[in-house]
């Protein structure tokens, strides 16, 4: 389990970036909920801690795919694949993330340890 940050940190609209291998993003929408995805775009290398939340969607700073908070799919191209969505807690008012056992969707050219 990675340790995020404390809830009262991350901002209702905010997103953070996770160091981990690879990056997860946490979102925090304004409704209050709190999302966990792989932080790449699957079409792409942008982080999507980066893009745009609106509703419960993403949508990658470089070219506009957009993926869903819930399940991670994606809308529509250039992105095809959907990003892992891991498991969000707070505990103790710290927000926790499970990561997900599912094998990640990297771009091309992108591996779990970095680029090839």
């Amino acid at each position: 389990m990675h340790s995020a940050c404390p809830l009262s940190s991350l901002a209702p609209g905010d997103a953070i970036r996770l160091e981990t291998s690879p990056p997860i993003a946490v979102f925090h929408t304004e409704d209050g909920e709190l999302f966990a995805l792989d932080d790449t775009c699957t079409h792409q290398d942008a982080s999507l801690a980066d893009g745009w939340v609106e509703d419960c969607w993403v949508e990658c700073p470089l070219h506009a795919s957009k993926f869903n908070l819930r399940t991670g799919a994606a809308d529509a191209p250039p992105a095809k694949l959907p990003v892992r969505v891991h498991e969000v807690l707070v505990v103790d008012g710290h927000i926790m993330v499970k990561e997900s056992e599912d094998a990640p969707n990297l771009p091309p050219g992108l591996t779990v340890d970095g680029h090839v």
